[in-house]
């Protein structure tokens, strides 16, 4: 039958009839469409079991013995769902009306999890905003797939920096890690990019020592922060080939390119800046080219065959080794100028073991070997001074003589 509607005043088009329930009421139910069995509260209506009739033979005529198919043993209410349901002596059940509990699981569900992508969300935007700030949001982007899972900031940190992208950019932690040294976090590894490249910059370095590659890095620099170098450090070096080498005086710079043939004032700098090499060892060096550049300012000859060469650097670095100054070369070698020429010499000409520049540097810088070279001198200069009075005393003879005959 068909039921006026309230807000039109017409019929619904669904139509409906009236059963008997399990319970034996009269409940009007929709017959079709969506809500067919069900009451106008949307319930399920579970109609009572008809009765069925076998006819069977005890004689003749036939009586016919109403049959029923199912009988309904009990109602129950299932806890997970909360629905109530209605169980036959034949083992099946029908659900009477639905409960709302596996309704309010899904709805706990789901919220559970947008709370879990919110906090992924903020926990993702918090990082991608930090890195984003030194140009490396891009390392983060591909960590868009965990925001489900709720990570906290630190948990998409350590992420991270499993990805091969990070370890690629900040490849000197590796390194560190390797010589026992703490790795630096994302903002002290560029904090002190950004110093070296001032540093560097600062004192006009060619931008080459810099340049940025694929997602940053600066190849320049991975040795440095490997090595844990200070800018501080890195200044010194710099200073060192500028100050001592670049801007000192001709023979320094000469002396250098002739104990390390074909190097270029870049190859110095770089030279300098090799985290390879410790400072102590740099600065020994470029004092040995200024020792042999000392050596040359007072007239001395460094040699010109390879391997006279290789003998003056060798005796440049000795002279280093034993702490001797740039002032302290320009002064001796003046001295051994002096004295070695004339030495030697007075060696040849009264035959005796040789004085030359070696020797003269033994004794003027106090090296090794000093003191015999010492008394080497002094006995040439005893000849010389025996042979000058030897001489002296027969002129005089000679002018006695010459007199007497005047006389």
């Amino acid at each position: 039958m068909a039921r006026p509607r309230p807000e039109t005043g017409g019929t619904f088009t669904s139509p409906t009839k009236t059963i008997l329930n399990q319970f034996g009421e009269a409940v009007e139910v929709f017959t079709t469409g969506p809500q067919a069995g069900r009451d106008a509260q949307g319930n399920v209506v579970v109609q009572q079991a008809e009765q069925t009739y076998q006819p069977f033979v005890t004689g003749n005529p036939v009586t016919p013995k109403p049959v029923v198919n199912k009988k309904s043993v009990g109602v129950y209410t299932d806890p997970a769902s909360g629905d109530v349901i209605e169980r036959y002596d034949d083992g099946s059940e029908v659900v009477v009306r639905k409960g709302t509990n596996a309704i309010t699981a899904q709805q706990k569900a789901a919220a559970d999890l947008a709370a879990k992508r919110a906090a992924g969300q903020s926990a993702y935007d918090l990082l991608y905003d930090q890195f984003s700030k030194n140009g490396l949001g891009v390392l983060v982007e591909p960590l868009k797939d965990l925001i489900t899972s709720g990570l906290s900031k630190s948990e998409f940190t350590i992420k991270l920096r499993e990805t091969p992208a990070y370890q690629k950019r900040f490849s000197a932690n590796a390194e560190r890690i390797k010589k026992g040294l703490a790795p630096l976090d994302e903002d002290k590894y560029i904090a002190l990019e950004d110093q070296y490249q001032n540093v560097m910059r600062n004192y006009g370095l060619p931008e080459t020592y810099w340049t940025r590659g694929d997602l940053g890095v600066q190849e320049g620099f991975t040795k440095l922060l490997a090595n844990d170098i200070s800018p501080v450090e890195l200044e010194n070096r710099i200073m060192t080939a500028q100050d001592r080498v670049l801007k000192a005086n001709p023979q320094v710079l000469d002396t250098l390119k002739q104990f390390y043939p074909g190097i270029t004032n870049g190859d110095i700098l770089a030279y300098t800046l090799d985290p390879a090499n410790a400072l102590k060892d740099i600065q020994r060096k470029v004092t040995a080219a200024e020792i042999g550049g000392a050596a040359v300012a007072a007239g001395l000859s460094l040699g010109k065959t390879p391997e006279q060469i290789a003998a003056s650097e060798a005796r440049a670095q000795m002279l280093a080794g034993y702490g001797v100054t740039k002032q302290q070369a320009t002064t001796g070698f003046q001295t051994v100028a002096d004295v070695a020429p004339r030495g030697s010499q007075l060696a040849e000409f009264y035959n005796r073991p040789t004085y030359g520049q070696m020797e003269a540097e033994q004794e003027v810088f106090n090296l090794e070997g000093a003191t015999a070279a010492r008394k080497r001198r002094q006995e040439l200069a005893g000849l010389e001074k025996a042979s000058f009075l030897a001489k002296s005393g027969a002129a005089q003879g000679a002018l006695g003589r010459e007199r007497a005959g005047a006389n």
